[in-house]
């Protein structure tokens, strides 16, 4: 069998076996239109077309990373998946992107699923994208700000806890989960018919054991960075992945060094030479990278300007730390781009130092799958 058509069976199978349990069809499931309650988060240079796509026929919710790409490259890569899968997807999303209100028109005219945030996208954007039908998901690390999310219409929340990649709260997954399902989960008020907002664990999750986990602490899924960013169908260089798969569950640690927000990457001596060095040195190089990125994405000067202040202003940055933020998307780039570790950045989960090899994404569903019903069928004896 060749490998394309092996590796459409193995999709297909993940696909059949993942209504045999009652259990793994949740709400989320049926809000979104997937077989899986998986998501594989929106990966800035990591997740595009062939990684979304893949994990769309494998059953899970793919989702395309646009605010690394311009406006041209997010119409390109929507068209890839959309020609590679009948099932649903979603794109990632920042909320104060300057031209945000085009993006969101091509999702609306290529009927895309999902529009994931990262941040808290305003309640005139969660209101437009409702009444579009497209569901909005938005990642927290927080009671308090799963509520206010909650309270503006938002119909998913992925809740992640401090052991998950990039971007990153402080309260570990284990707390944080049923802490923000209580408040705005399954048997609240909250969500558009108030039966509760759709809630996602995120943070340390890799298996079947782990989506029981999330299942049963009030969670309606479970999303992943890592475990799929260290997949065949991950466009990562194949060197990258290397120090990824060498990582031990201590190797990675949660910095602000990087772009003044707390971030969980690999701990490496470009992050040590960072959180060592002088700050107006930091600075003067991150303005550099910031006028790369800006030629790179093709954003306007002026964009780029009102974007920053949006961010300084809903972030609550200082001036140094918005010349960082947008320091960062370069120096992770040098890495999961151009395979330069020694001055990019790897952004990852904890959950690295417990995986060591690349399966297919059509595998990793697959054996969640399988992991999760031996383990439910355990549970009830």
């Amino acid at each position: 069998m060749s490998e394309p058509a092996e590796q459409v069976a193995q999709s297909e199978a993940a696909i059949s076996r993942s209504t045999s349990h009652p259990a793994l069809t949740t709400r989320f499931c049926e809000l979104v239109g997937v077989r899986l309650p998986v998501v594989q988060t929106g990966m800035g240079w990591v997740s595009g077309a062939t990684l979304t796509a893949a994990t769309a026929n494998a059953g899970g919710l793919g989702i395309l990373a646009s605010a690394t790409m311009t406006f041209d490259e997010l119409d390109a890569a929507i068209a890839k998946v959309a020609g590679a899968t009948d099932a649903p997807f979603g794109v990632n999303l920042l909320p104060v992107q300057a031209d945000l209100d085009k993006r969101l028109g091509l999702m609306e005219d290529r009927g895309v699923a999902v529009a994931s945030f990262a941040g808290p996208p305003s309640a005139k954007v969660v209101s437009r994208l409702n009444d579009a039908g497209i569901v909005t998901m938005v990642t927290v690390g927080a009671r308090r700000h799963a509520e206010k999310m909650a309270g503006i219409g938002v119909q998913c929340i992925i809740a992640q806890g401090g052991e998950g990649g990039g971007h990153t709260g402080a309260v570990p997954t284990s707390l944080l989960v049923p802490d923000v399902a209580d408040a705005v989960g399954a048997g609240t008020a909250a969500g558009p018919n108030g039966d509760g907002v759709i809630v996602l664990g995120a943070g340390g999750y890799r298996d079947g054991r782990g989506l029981v986990t999330a299942l049963a602490q009030g969670a309606d899924g479970i999303a992943m960075g890592t475990r799929f960013l260290l997949t065949a169908e991950s466009g990562v260089p194949d060197d990258i992945k290397a120090i990824y798969l060498k990582t031990p569950v201590t190797g990675t640690v949660r910095t602000t060094a990087i772009d003044g927000a707390p971030q969980r990457v690999i701990a490496t001596d470009v992050i040590s030479a960072l959180e060592s060095g002088i700050a107006p040195v930091r600075v003067a190089n991150a303005l550099r990278n910031a006028l790369r990125f800006r030629a790179l994405t093709g954003t306007s000067l002026k964009d780029l300007v009102q974007t920053g202040l949006a961010m300084r202003k809903s972030q609550d940055l200082t001036w140094a730390q918005l010349a960082m933020a947008a320091n960062a998307p370069m120096l992770t780039k040098a890495a999961m781009v151009d395979g330069q570790a020694e001055v990019g950045i790897l952004p990852t989960g904890q959950v690295v130092g417990v995986i060591d090899s690349l399966p297919t994404v059509a595998e990793v569903l697959g054996d969640i799958v399988t992991e999760a019903e031996a383990t439910l069928e355990r549970l009830a004896g």
